[in-house]
């Protein structure tokens, strides 16, 4: 089962946080790992008459830090008695700062309350959205008002073979680590766990057109056919999986597994909004290895749909376009 090293949280001072902190605190007493919390900043950039770098600018940039790095003491002072927290503020861009955090300290999570989504992020893309494309590791975002102890989990896995076969054990890796994160997860809440997969039929409406019209027999039996290759790959996917987590951790969580005829990117929303997930686990990238090559579009629409917390997992060989250097 996947056990986290060094966890990165990013705080904002407020009630919302207090649950996110919890989860982070909670996680690392589990895994006995690492817990660094962190702030950001703006770069004070010069003003009318101010020059970059100048004294004024400077010291406006150390009592800004000065002022976050006091309120983030004040909202981890709880938390000291358990575990041991480092704290860091950062300055500058949030979602490139945090990025470079995860490579400067090899962080394996990064944990963060989910930002209001509005027209203007989804166009141009928000903090979050930048870390779900771009952050090495995976990336939890939490619900401000997330309930505390989550109820129902939904991990959505992809076990289709459409596929180049370079990237299939990539795939089939990230589907066993969407598995074995969202069982750690539904194990420590005591959650109701389910297992979607989305599967198309490619032709179907083509040959029910009026340029083929096929049989309608020969239809359902093809239809048939492509179902149980599914249903074969995701039972075999699963039995990889009950290795790992043992059969007695299986037994106890009892998955509901769901074999969802239809697009993906309606599918998976459609299912989340009906069992009332309270979490969502899911992979994001569509390709491995390339720098710049970010989420794939059924993986942007769904999240776009979903109203609760995401645990988002990259592939194997992911390469963020980040770097450390400015």
């Amino acid at each position: 089962m996947k056990q986290f090293k060094k966890i990165l949280c990013v705080a904002k001072p407020g009630e919302a946080c207090k649950k996110m902190l919890e989860r982070a605190v909670t996680l690392a007493k589990n895994n006995q790992a690492e817990l660094t919390v962190i702030d950001l900043v703006p770069r004070i950039t010069a003003g009318i008459g101010m020059p970059e770098g100048g004294p004024i600018s400077a010291d406006l940039q150390a009592a800004l830090v000065k002022e976050h790095a006091q309120e983030l003491e004040t909202l981890l002072e709880p938390y000291r008695k358990q575990i041991k927290i480092e704290t860091n503020i950062l300055i500058g861009t949030p979602f490139l700062e945090i990025i470079r955090e995860v490579l400067r300290n090899g962080c394996d999570l990064v944990i963060k309350i989910l930002e209001p989504q509005d027209w203007l992020n989804r166009l141009f893309g928000s903090d979050d959205m930048h870390l779900l494309r771009k952050c090495p590791c995976p990336v939890w975002l939490i619900k401000p008002h997330a309930p505390k102890i989550h109820r129902h989990i939904l991990a959505a896995v992809d076990v289709g073979d459409e596929y180049p076969q370079s990237e299939q054990e990539s795939r089939h890796t990230l589907n066993r680590q969407i598995l074995e994160m969202a069982s750690s997860v539904a194990l420590s809440d005591f959650a109701e766990m389910h297992i979607a997969h989305a599967w198309e039929v490619i032709g179907e409406s083509a040959m029910r057109g009026a340029f083929m019209h096929a049989p309608e027999e020969e239809i359902i039996a093809y239809v048939e056919q492509v179902r149980q290759q599914h249903q074969t790959s995701l039972d075999g996917l699963m039995r990889k999986v009950s290795i790992t987590l043992g059969q007695d951790a299986v037994g106890y969580l009892k998955p509901q597994i769901h074999l969802l005829k239809g697009s993906a990117r309606k599918e998976i929303p459609a299912l989340a909004k009906r069992i009332e997930a309270d979490l969502v686990v899911m992979g994001t990238v569509a390709r491995t290895g390339v720098p710049g090559f970010f989420m794939g579009n059924t993986a942007e629409t769904i999240l776009n749909q979903i109203d609760c917390s995401v645990l988002a997992i990259k592939p194997p060989g992911f390469v963020t376009p980040v770097t450390l250097e400015e």
